[in-house]
């Protein structure tokens, strides 16, 4: 199971960081994803983590940083330089999808309920 938390208000150019908890089992051996879901769109890739190597969408690229604890069997989402854009619900997956798949959300087994992230002033 796991559970997404560490959302809020914040305004443009703040900062934000999202943790992914994993109860009931290991995250060391799976693809970690986050996902986000603005209002009247669909969900999207946003970054993923996979063994020792991170991916990001090209739009959080150079602002989110995707990390990993497996001792705490957490993943984290450090999220700088926020814009009004990247408001949407943020969840939290786990997969063991190859490289070439990680970014499509019907690859994920396992997701956390979300929450909720508003960039606005």
């Amino acid at each position: 199971q796991l559970q997404a938390f560490g959302g809020g208000l914040v305004q443009p150019g703040g900062s934000l960081r999202l943790s992914c908890a994993a109860s009931g089992g290991t995250i060391s051996s799976y693809t970690i994803g986050w996902f986000r879901q603005a209002p009247g769109k669909e969900r999207e890739f946003v970054a993923a983590v996979r063994t020792g190597n991170t991916y990001y969408a090209e739009s959080v690229k150079g602002r989110f940083t995707i990390s990993r604890d497996n001792a705490k069997n957490g993943v984290y989402l450090q999220m700088n330089s926020l814009k009004p854009e990247d408001t949407g619900v943020y969840y939290c997956g786990a997969s063991r999808a190859i490289v070439s798949a990680l970014r499509r959300e019907n690859m994920y087994i396992y997701w956390g309920q979300g929450t909720l992230v508003t960039v606005s002033s």
